[in-house]
This record gives structure tokens, sequence and C-alpha cells, in this order.
């Protein structure tokens, strides 16, 4: 005689027995991001950069700007390219002692980026966390230290100030350098003055006449040596090199 399988009073084929249903969740750890109206009308975004880690919430009057804000949070966290809000909390100060501490350089060149920082840098942006500053602060800072220090200096304490800020892009600390697009001063460019017809004769003629022939084609050609290779005037003789 066949054995017949019964389920809930209902009638199988013979030898088969059904799979268990799967149980369904209304509420789920592993809800990676979801948007909620709140009562006064506005939304609030929320995502898990984690199943298990805490929530990070954020209000929006609109919900197309709630939508789009987490989309570009979901993006990051799909490509790897997410960084924690959280993480830009630490002061320029404080990581720009523990990048500099990290540096492999000479006693002399440590000792100068450390005076660079300390009077340069930290009296104006020591304070601020790492997230909060924008290019344009780094353009003032630029702009303020333009007043007083020559263009080289400022480009050197940009230059210190940009490797802090590359380093903590690399540790996921903010998304991006504030330092990029920084327009710096430039180095003027000393005018050259040619010596006039009158005085290249006038030198020509104060020396010995075997270098007259030097004056008049340092004069025409521009030359910026002070001498052939080989000799050395010395005003009244001539050494040949050895």
């Amino acid at each position: 005689m066949r054995s017949l399988v019964a389920v809930e009073g209902r009638r199988r084929t013979p030898g088969r027995v059904p799979k268990p249903k799967r149980r369904r969740h209304t509420h789920r750890r592993s809800l990676l991001a979801s948007i909620d109206k709140r009562a006064n009308g506005t939304y609030r975004a929320r995502y898990r950069p984690e199943p298990n880690s805490a929530q990070r919430t954020r209000t929006f009057t609109r919900k197309v700007d709630a939508q789009r804000w987490l989309d570009e949070v979901i993006a990051a966290l799909v490509t790897g390219q997410f960084v924690d809000p959280n993480a830009g909390r630490q002061t320029v100060r404080d990581y720009a002692e523990q990048w500099r501490l990290r540096q492999v350089h000479r006693p002399t060149t440590a000792a100068h980026v450390e005076t660079m920082l300390r009077v340069h840098v930290y009296p104006v942006l020591g304070d601020r966390p790492l997230a909060s500053v924008l290019p344009s602060d780094v353009q003032s800072l630029v702009k303020r230290l333009s007043g007083n220090l020559a263009p080289s200096t400022v480009g050197v304490v940009h230059r210190i100030l940009a490797a802090v800020f590359k380093a903590a892009v690399r540790d996921r600390r903010i998304v991006v350098s504030p330092c990029e697009g920084t327009k710096l001063p430039k180095n003027p460019k000393q005018r050259i003055e040619p010596l006039s017809v009158d005085a290249v004769q006038a030198l020509a003629e104060a020396i010995p006449d075997r270098y007259r022939a030097l004056v008049t084609l340092a004069a025409g050609t521009g030359s910026a040596r002070a001498r052939p290779s080989g000799s050395v005037w010395t005003g009244s003789t001539s050494c040949a090199a050895s």
C-alpha cells in the first residue's frame, strides 16, 4: 500500500516532501539605507556603513535631496570610497603632528617643517577639524601669508600643508584635499638691464688688449660666464688652468 504524505491537511504526491517555507523578517539589521518622512514634514535619510554598525542619519526638507545624498553614500560604499564623516573631526594640528612624526626627514628638514607648521599654519587652521577646512580657507591662508613672506616661502608652507591633507585623504579622514587648485603667488622675474654701448667700450678699454675681444663677445651674445674656460684674469696676468 502506498504511503501518502499529508501537510496541513492537503494530500501530496506520494514520496514528495514539501520544502519548509522561509521566514520573512519585517525588520532586518542588514538594511543598508532608507528614507523616512517625519511628523514635521522633513525627510530623514538613514544608512549603515556595515550591517551591524550604528545608523547614520541626516535630515532634509525635500525627499529628492535625501535620495540624492543617500545615492551618493551608497555609491561610495559600493565602490570602496566611503569616508566616515566622523573621521574628519580630528583637528589639523593633531593630525599634522602625527603626520610629521611619521616622516623620514633629516634633522634640519624636520626642524624646518615643524617651524613652518607651528608659525604659519597652526595659528590659523590648527584648531579646525580636518573635514571643515575648505579650499577657500587655504586660499585665504595663502593670501594672508603673501603679505609678509616671499612667494617662495609661501610655496613651501603650502607644499607642507598639501602633503598633510594628501595623507589625510589616503587615511580616509577626508574625501578630497582642500589644497587642490590653490593659486600661489608668482616669483617676480628680475629684469636684466644690458650694458650700454658706451659702458662696453669703456670696459674694453680698461682691461688688457688680450681680453678686449672677450668683452665684446660677452656683450654681444649675453654670455653669463665671467671668464673663458681655462684662464683666470688676475688684473695683470693670466694663468692657464691645469
